[in-house]
């Protein structure tokens, strides 16, 4: 408590109030992703991990069935600040032994995670899923040239619109439901507009099922290559953005899925100057979208600061999306969730609006100096002093690792 205090004083030099910084971070909700626990695997196929992504390493526990899964939400959720939602693929529907495939599902199949998630107080987001199936015909879905595949694949894309107005409408909370294909190819095509003409028409008949707008945010992500897709990618950043714009649903931006050289940071301000709602997967690529545990790393930083400096914490919608194998899940879960908020806080605690008089008044002298100076303002006080008043320490890895000890070993 003293060391707040005297970290709230050094605030105040800056005219940063830590007390509203700490009362707005409480009240920004985090999507986890379901899908960290059990290295994207899900419950409805023996199919191998495919769509151009990849999970690596072999670290013991991994959740086998939906009880586990649950159990170990419930762990990291224990240790993780803050509201949240819990995100779900629909590669994790829970049939009881039925075999359903994906172009029927139903909301009865999700039954079990909407009673989680009202029995916990929080909402759910929802992903078809694309990926990992026998009806994935030569890395295509959506934009397949086969009539069959692409309408097993729409009929997925309606069921799920069906099943995110049914989250919606049970948990109270909106659904933000993200559409995101793997679909392209490993070398150069001869014909790169026959698949994204395919793919808008399935993406319409898709959209023309009927759902309530107010409880069901639609989003579209891009990406620009994937593994074994690396010449061409059906759903690039400029299809997406110009489908969104004609179809009145909301961007997506996964921070691993664009060059190297891109910066999702840069891009937030221009996407909030044309859409009242903005979607977020938070990752961290290395070298390519390896969906690396997320860091408390300048881009992460500069992501949460662009949404706190444009004033859109209610416009954006930030969720995890990573996902690692080589370590203890749960605690990966923890550290990534964890680091989004404390990114966060750090841009609550950045004095913008003095920057932003400084940046019209081209004083580039000051903002420079001013930008420097918070880098090494007390943050971890500030970061202890939230978590305690959420009943939780910095440290958390003792917990995991007897959690570890009691329940993960029995997995082996």
């Amino acid at each position: 408590m003293e060391r707040y205090e005297s970290a709230k004083k050094i605030y105040a030099e800056y005219g940063v109030d830590t007390e509203k910084a700490i009362s707005l971070l409480n009240d920004v909700t985090v999507s986890v992703h379901c899908w960290q626990g059990d290295d994207v695997i899900g419950f409805d196929s023996c199919e191998a991990l495919s769509g151009g992504i990849q999970t690596t390493g072999n670290y013991p526990g991994r959740a086998r069935t939906p009880e586990e899964l649950m159990a170990d939400i419930d762990m990291a959720f224990s240790l993780i600040p803050g509201k949240k939602k819990l995100n779900l693929h629909a590669s994790y529907a829970i049939t009881g032994g039925e075999n359903v495939d994906r172009d029927a599902i139903r909301p009865d199949h999700f039954g079990k995670w909407v009673e989680f998630a009202k029995e916990r107080g929080i909402g759910l987001d929802f992903n078809p899923t694309f990926f990992s199936h026998p009806m994935v015909k030569d890395n295509l879905t959506l934009s397949s040239p086969d009539d069959k595949v692409r309408k097993f694949w729409i009929e997925h894309g309606k069921r799920c619109i069906e099943i995110s107005q049914y989250f919606a409408e049970e948990t109270g909370i909106p659904c933000v439901m993200n559409i995101w294909i793997p679909d392209g190819y490993k070398d150069v095509p001869a014909d790169r507009l026959s698949p994204r003409l395919r793919f808008k028409e399935s993406l319409d008949e898709i959209l023309s099922v009927p759902y309530d707008k107010s409880k069901v945010f639609i989003t579209l992500e891009s990406k620009v290559f994937g593994i074994g897709l690396e010449s061409y990618t059906v759903g690039s950043a400029e299809f997406c953005l110009s489908y969104v714009n004609r179809a009145g649903i909301v961007p997506l931006m996964d921070n691993g899925h664009y060059h190297p050289t891109e910066l999702v940071s840069d891009k937030i301000s221009a996407l909030l100057a044309f859409n009242d709602k903005v979607g977020l997967h938070v990752t961290r690529g290395v070298r390519w979208d390896s969906d690396h545990v997320v860091l408390l790393d300048d881009e992460t930083k500069e992501i949460m600061k662009e949404i706190v400096r444009n004033d859109a914490l209610d416009r954006v919608f930030i969720a995890t999306d990573y996902f690692d194998a080589s370590i203890n899940r749960i605690s990966a879960w923890v550290t990534g969730v964890r680091n989004v908020r404390k990114a966060l806080l750090f841009a609550l605690l950045e004095p913008s609006a003095q920057m932003k008089k400084l940046q019209d008044e081209a004083d580039f002298t000051s903002l420079m100096a001013v930008g420097e100076e918070v880098k090494t303002l007390p943050l971890g006080d500030v970061w202890e002093e939230y978590l305690e008043r959420n009943s939780m320490k910095n440290s958390y890895i003792s917990d995991i690792k007897e959690y570890e000890k009691k329940e993960l070993v029995k997995r082996q």
